[in-house]
């Protein structure tokens, strides 16, 4: 196994480094902190890491100081056997002259395949010298009991596909600052663009049928090796139906109990508590979401309907029967993903008479955001709707100011506490960054 470490390390300072666009995402690390990247996998995370790479390279960090391994390179199996501590013998065997004399900068790629990788970086960062970049696939990564695990040593930030205005980076469109006639039209034909292909870097300008071949591979691939064979469930088809259905039904309301009935009317024997782990791991692999009811009592929370949304708009598109995923929900569904990108506090809202609104959002030290999504208000029906609702629930939050996201119309609408921005989504998503 060394002898094979030896040479996935060497052959990795010949390679070049493939940096793609810069992303958008605040990473800080800290001297004695892992800095861990999690998300959906093929959101760009390996990239991200040669980013981080080329910075140092930039820096005067010889590329020899740099240890990077991808744990889902199969030549790395036999690593959940024999353990992690093989990887620093098989490094410092190549340069001896670097223990504890020089830093080095330890690049994991899903890291969390191989049982104990916790304890292994916990002692990295207490015995050697070095820096320690962590990518994984997994929301357990943030969890509290990791922290624990790690003692307090570790800083994890989340990674999406391609924001709105990462699309636009990628395309080299400028969008900082007043737009000109020019360059709004631009950026209208690029959200276009982004909307009939979503966020995912690797289908970003590929035809229809390459890009929907992609999405539904990334999906096959999500629930096998993100939950079949991670939580070893003894019913993958069963896993696979839901997901198909949840995703069908985006920014749909659902429960546990009629998801449990629909794969019963499937002949799939799943007890209800294995429908609610099957929900919990999907979120966990930032592959659907589950979003609950804006309640003080978490049991109220928990025991009312729940909607669902998937990480990217695009990917509903792909693999939807279309039925009932239509272009409405989609819209939300973009919403959905972009507020998520900033706060993980994302909640529904009812009013008292019972009137919904589509997202309520915490904000660190600012009021919450009240956000209806609505792709026409041109029927005067829907304008009263929506309107009521959002003006409902400004009063009893106590806010002055709400937004309603549209797919082409602007303007504000004034009620009795306060007024309503009615934005379209092209210029909320460009905007967000701002506003949370």
């Amino acid at each position: 196994m060394i002898e094979m470490l030896k040479e996935i390390i060497l052959d990795f300072q010949d390679v070049d480094l493939s940096t793609g666009v810069p992303r958008r995402v605040a990473v800080s690390s800290m001297s004695g902190k892992a800095t861990v990247c999690i998300g959906v996998r093929r959101s760009g995370k390996s990239t991200f890491m040669f980013q981080l790479m080329q910075k140092l390279l930039d820096t005067g960090v010889s590329r020899q100081n740099i240890l990077y391994l991808n744990f889902f390179d199969d030549r790395l199996h036999n690593l959940k056997h024999e353990g992690l501590g093989v990887i620093l013998e098989a490094y410092f065997s190549l340069y001896p002259e670097k223990k504890n004399t020089e830093k080095v900068y330890c690049f994991f790629d899903e890291i969390q395949v191989v049982p104990g990788w916790e304890a292994f970086v916990d002692r990295l960062l207490r015995m050697e010298r070095c820096e320690v970049y962590i990518t994984g696939s997994s929301a357990q990564m943030l969890s509290r009991e990791i922290s624990t695990q790690m003692r307090g040593r570790a800083l994890s930030w989340e990674m999406f596909p391609f924001s709105f205005r990462e699309f636009l980076d990628w395309k080299k469109v400028e969008s900082e600052g007043m737009l000109s006639g020019k360059k709004r039209l631009v950026i209208l034909n690029a959200f276009e663009e982004y909307w009939q292909t979503g966020g995912f870097p690797e289908v970003a300008g590929l035809d229809q049928r390459l890009r929907l071949k992609i999405h539904q591979e990334y999906f096959n691939t999500m629930l096998f090796r993100d939950l079949v064979e991670r939580h070893d469930i003894a019913h993958p088809r069963a896993i696979a139906d839901l997901a198909h259905w949840l995703v069908d039904n985006t920014g749909s309301l659902y429960s546990v109990n009629n998801l449990t009935g629909y794969l019963k009317s499937l002949g799939h024997k799943v007890p209800k508590s294995s429908v609610s782990d099957y929900l919990r791991w999907f979120e966990d692999a930032y592959v659907l979401f589950t979003v609950r009811i804006f309640d003080a009592s978490l049991s109220r929370a928990n025991t009312n309907p729940k909607k669902i949304y998937c990480v990217d708009h695009a990917l509903v598109r792909s693999i939807s029967s279309g039925i009932l995923a239509n272009s409405g929900h989609i819209l939300e569904n973009l919403v959905f993903t972009s507020l998520r990108r900033t706060s993980p506090d994302i909640f529904y809202y009812k009013s008292k008479t019972g009137r919904e609104v589509d997202f309520i959002v915490g904000r660190h030290g600012l009021p919450r955001m009240l956000v209806q999504v609505c792709e026409s208000m041109a029927a005067e029906q829907t304008r009263k709707r929506e309107t009521a609702a959002l003006g409902e629930a400004m009063r009893e939050l106590q806010l002055t100011e709400s937004t309603i996201v549209t797919r082409n119309e602007e303007g504000r609408i004034t009620v009795d506490t306060g007024y309503i921005n009615v934005v379209p989504v092209w210029k909320f998503l460009l905007n967000l960054q701002d506003i949370i």
